[in-house]
C-alpha cells in the first residue's frame, strides 16, 4: 500500500512539473506588439468603450490593430 502511494505521488509530482513548464503560444497580436516594440516603434493606444485601437509605426512599417466585440482586425503596411 505504501509503495503504490509513494509511486502515485511521484508520478503526480513529475507530471505536474512537466506540464507546468510548457510555454504558452502567443497570439498574432502579442507577437506583432513585441516585434514592433523591439524595433522601437511609436505606439498609440486609444480606447472608446469596448473598442480598442492600437497604432504602431516605424520608419518602414505601420501596424494597426482594432479590437471590437471580441473580434480582432490586424492591418500591416510596409514601405518597400
Amino acid at each position: 500500500m505504501r509503495k503504490t502511494l509513494a509511486i502515485a505521488l511521484c508520478a503526480l509530482f513529475l507530471g505536474a512539473s512537466f506540464t507546468s513548464c510548457r510555454e504558452e503560444k502567443k497570439t498574432e497580436k502579442e507577437e506583432l506588439i513585441d516585434e514592433m516594440k523591439a524595433e522601437g516603434a511609436d505606439i498609440k493606444v486609444k480606447k472608446d468603450g469596448d473598442e480598442t485601437k492600437i497604432k504602431m509605426e516605424t520608419e518602414d512599417k505601420e501596424v494597426k490593430i482594432k479590437e471590437e466585440d471580441g473580434e480582432t482586425k490586424i492591418k500591416v503596411d510596409t514601405d518597400d
